[in-house]
């Protein structure tokens, strides 16, 4: 059984990560299979690969549906729990090349359960329909209707790839350091034109209730959002970024000062996340996280910035 578990936690994990968008529901599922199956003999069956799978499979079904009517009443925007996939025992576990990005998992919101299984038993983690159909239980002509019809509601047109472009840390830099400045065009540039920020606060913690969509708009919001860190505006009108390059070099000890209370204010790292580079921030001059955020690019441009808030959502990341 040991060696069972450690030949397959990881694909489990991944699997049911994918399904429930919560890494706890994910690891109580697993756990759940691994203590039901303990005293069965898995040695003699033709294909314990399928059988673990299927058995995952059902329990996160189970807790889909329970899911379903809480995230109705849940507050303003649902997001996919955020998981650290670099320097943590537990998530370096995951199958990295079948992990779907952030933003894929977001839109799979979109799907039944039951689509939503086919699709990423077929699209992450790349099973033939034969293994899906047995894993689900259904004929493999209805595992390739669910996966069309999944695929519709996607906007995911046939044979199209569904690994998105994965975002470099130096174009996070720019991004940043143009907010930072406050440069209005060159934030827009970087932005598709329908670019949308959705924030998941949960009630548990202040975000935007409703998506904020357009470049414009998206752009006044996030230099917005860093004005609300920094110290009063000099009267030249200066940016924090401007104050603090000017100060940088000088004797002018208190103009540092105040430049640098941004950075005691809000505390930005980069981090590995879902597999894909990420932000997280504390603020206040806490060492606790109190935000993560994933951005997602289609062409060379943002289309989407994710803002995960939820106290309850963040708990693996402060680990």
């Amino acid at each position: 059984m040991k060696e069972l578990y450690t030949e397959y936690k990881g694909l489990l994990f991944t699997l049911a990560y994918q399904l429930t968008g919560s890494a706890s529901d994910a690891e109580d599922a697993v756990q759940d299979v691994f203590l039901k199956v303990h005293d069965i003999d898995l040695q003699r069956l033709a294909e314990p690969k399928a059988y673990l799978c299927k058995m995952v499979t059902n329990r996160c079904l189970d807790v889909l549906k329970s899911a379903r009517k809480r995230r109705e009443q849940y507050f303003g925007p649902w997001l996919p729990e955020p998981i650290p996939t670099s320097g943590d025992e537990l998530f370096e576990s995951v199958v990295r090349g079948e992990l779907l990005s952030y933003a894929m998992l977001v839109l799979l919101e979109r799907l039944s359960p039951v689509e939503k299984t086919v699709f990423v038993l077929r699209e992450a983690l790349g099973f033939e329909y034969a293994d899906i159909a047995e894993v689900i239980g259904k004929s493999e002509a209805n595992c390739r209707k669910l996966i069309s019809r999944a695929r519709s509601k996607l906007g995911i047109r046939d044979r199209q790839d569904v690994r998105h472009e994965a975002i470099k840390e130096e174009w996070i830099g720019r991004f940043l350091v143009a907010l930072q400045k406050g440069d209005m065009d060159a934030v827009i540039s970087m932005l598709a034109e329908d670019a949308v920020v959705i924030s998941d606060g949960g009630g548990k913690a202040l975000a935007a209730v409703n998506p904020i969509r357009s470049r414009e708009l998206v752009a006044r919001f996030l230099i917005g959002l860093i004005r609300k860190f920094e110290p009063s505006t000099e009267a030249d009108g200066a940016t924090y970024a401007e104050r603090r390059e000017g100060a940088e070099g000088t004797k002018d000890a208190g103009k540092l000062e105040k430049a640098v209370k941004l950075e005691e204010a809000l505390q930005l790292e980069l981090r590995e996340i879902n597999g894909q580079t990420g932000l997280v921030a504390r603020s206040g001059g806490s060492n606790i996280i109190d935000t993560a955020a994933l951005i997602h690019i289609e062409g060379n441009s943002i289309s989407s910035i994710y803002f995960i808030r939820n106290p309850e959502k963040l708990q693996y990341l402060r680990r």
